[in-house]
């Protein structure tokens, strides 16, 4: 009762079309058999149309489609493409009446929300282009709840979105009631409080003696560094960050992308306890997890956050800030600080640019550590997990990256 889904349109009258997954080899064989069945124009001769006739339809795209007549209306029809669910008008000209292939069900599947009463007793305009926006063309995970008595009658689910119940959202937006409101706590919204747990957990970490995979999301100096540990999949990357960045998992990748489209909805950030996560919009535009670390400005209000997935630090204004939904915290964070044993700098580097918060390091020898691990595959051996995690790091040659550093004479060795 369970399944992944692409929905393929939102009816105008809040009907949901969903294609399941399991079924896109299916259609998409079909589509090939239709596409070399029919070929030219539609039916060029007067033909009488009648309501819920079989049809061929040539979309927008030049390619052909099963298609259902729904209203006959002049030389222009009202025509369903049962394997999509949306409706079009379409001149007799694209169509052709056909009896092929009406053996074969319809691909897609008309749903409706369980237990979800939309306010006025239908979804008002200003619902269905939100269900619109949100969801068409997306992937989805469908729960079945009721089958409908008869078979061509919609289906009743709940539908879940990064994590996230359409059914509850929908209700936070004032669209409709949902009867089940246990699930209104994923979102972590109804009241815009902090959650009842509100800390992001740590990755589990190797034990020492345990050579790894890791990327550099981000450098604080030479010795200090933030690491994901697991290289097989990438963070998409923060427009002008310092690292190409680490792995993701496909679901908080998925979870994120969807928060970022209805991340208006999440309140603006009124609790500023430190270490207390939120969404922090980015550079790019994009809303990514961090959390707070203290008030560096009071008028207007400046707050300094790390993005908790990257380590990278960014002083943000309120408007930049929005409660974080329940979903997210229950990944772990993606970088982890590490301390770079085998090396101490150098007592002899003359160069006066110091970095102000670490002055006993020269700014280039920061650029050099950058250069040996900015987006590359590097590995690292677990030295200690307490009091600081401390890794050896190993270049994509297999040696030691701050070898670099001494050759250059901006570092020296640290027995």
């Amino acid at each position: 009762k369970i399944f992944q889904a692409v929905v393929s349109c939102v009816g105008g009258d809040g009907t949901i079309y969903i294609i399941p997954k399991s079924y896109e080899n299916a259609l998409s064989k079909l589509m090939t058999e239709i596409q070399s069945a029919f070929k030219g124009l539609g039916l060029l001769i007067p033909y009488g149309w009648k309501k819920g006739e079989a049809c061929v339809v040539r979309g927008s795209d030049t390619m052909w489609y099963r298609g259902k007549v729904v209203e006959v209306n002049g030389n222009t029809l009202q025509v369903q493409y049962i394997d999509h669910g949306y409706i079009e008008s379409i001149p007799q000209c694209h169509l052709y009446p056909t009896t092929l292939y009406t053996d074969i069900p319809p691909f897609c599947i008309p749903c409706q929300l369980y237990k979800t009463l939309p306010i006025g007793n239908f979804w008002q305009q200003d619902a269905v282009h939100c269900l619109q926006e949100l969801l068409t063309n997306e992937e989805v995970e469908i729960h079945v709840e009721e089958l409908p008595n008869n078979p061509w009658d919609k289906l009743s689910i709940n539908l879940y979105f990064g994590g996230i119940s359409l059914s509850s959202f929908m209700a936070q937006q004032k669209y409709c009631i949902a009867e089940d409101r246990l699930d209104m706590q994923e979102l972590g919204l109804s009241a815009g409080d902090i959650p009842v747990s509100p800390w992001y957990v740590l990755p589990p970490l190797p034990v020492p003696g345990d050579t790894f995979p890791v990327r550099v999301t981000h450098l604080v100096s030479p010795k200090e560094v933030y690491v994901c540990l697991d290289a097989s999949e990438h963070l998409p990357k923060q427009s002008g960050a310092e690292s190409t960045a680490s792995s993701y998992t496909g679901s908080l990748d998925e979870a994120l992308k969807w928060c970022n489209k209805i991340v208006e909805s999440f309140p603006l950030l009124r609790s500023f306890e430190k270490e207390l996560p939120c969404l922090a919009e980015y550079v790019d535009g994009l809303w990514y997890r961090a959390k707070l670390l203290s008030v560096t400005q009071s008028d207007p209000v400046q707050i300094q956050i790390q993005f908790v997935d990257y380590g990278t630090y960014l002083v943000a204004p309120m408007h930049r800030l929005r409660c974080i939904p329940y979903c997210l915290l229950k990944y772990p964070v993606q970088a982890v600080r590490v301390v770079l044993a085998g090396f101490k700098p150098a007592s002899d580097d003359k160069n006066t640019d110091r970095i102000p918060y670490s002055p006993e390091w020269s700014l280039q020898a920061l650029w050099a550590m950058a250069d040996c691990v900015e987006g590359k595959c590097l590995s690292a051996s677990m030295l200690t997990l307490s009091p600081e995690v401390t890794i050896s790091l190993y270049g994509d040659d297999k040696t030691l990256v701050h070898l670099k550093l001494i050759e250059m004479g901006l570092a020296e060795l640290d027995e």
